[in-house]
């Protein structure tokens, strides 16, 4: 090898690997996030605008362009604008800002929790469990995943 083929080289590499990280400084969708932490995307509805999260102590935040409200089977589902909790590998703790409604009221959905292939949805005094393949898409506000896609209806968001 002469001489100038050393830096060159060296120059070559330096060029791939900076290319490689000013690649990986794109931020990953709030969907990709929930799915490194082992939980399935569509435990997020569609139009997430934003999130923060704390890679360090797990708290989050997930931004909405306001109230997102649907149903699946049998469970109407309410989004508030901004969603919070504390996330880990495979779990959702002091989730705030997610309610579901049983009969007349309101409760607040407090823990996701994942156990092999099945969610775990707590509202505190009693849980909910569903196989995580039903959380493999993300719901649509509005009209969760009975939507008509050929007139857009069905997408809504309140304020």
């Amino acid at each position: 090898m002469s001489g100038n083929a050393k830096p060159t080289s060296v120059f070559f590499l330096l060029l791939v690997i900076s290319s490689c990280l000013a690649g990986s400084d794109r931020k990953l969708s709030a969907y990709e996030v929930v799915e490194l932490y082992n939980l399935p995307a569509g435990i997020l509805p569609k139009g997430v605008l934003d999130y923060d999260l704390n890679r360090e102590t797990g708290e989050f935040k997930v931004r909405f362009n306001g109230t997102c409200e649907f149903s699946i089977e049998s469970y109407e589902l309410k989004y508030q604008s901004t969603i919070s909790g504390v996330i880990s590998t495979g779990r959702v703790r002091n989730l705030k800002g997610v309610s579901v409604k049983v009969l007349f009221f309101w409760v607040n959905i407090v823990e996701v929790s994942r156990e092999n292939d099945d969610l775990d949805f707590s509202v505190g005094i009693a849980s909910a469990s569903f196989a995580a393949d039903n959380f493999v898409e993300s719901p649509q506000c509005g009209c969760g995943f009975d939507c008509n896609e050929a007139g857009g209806a069905g997408f809504a968001f309140s304020t």
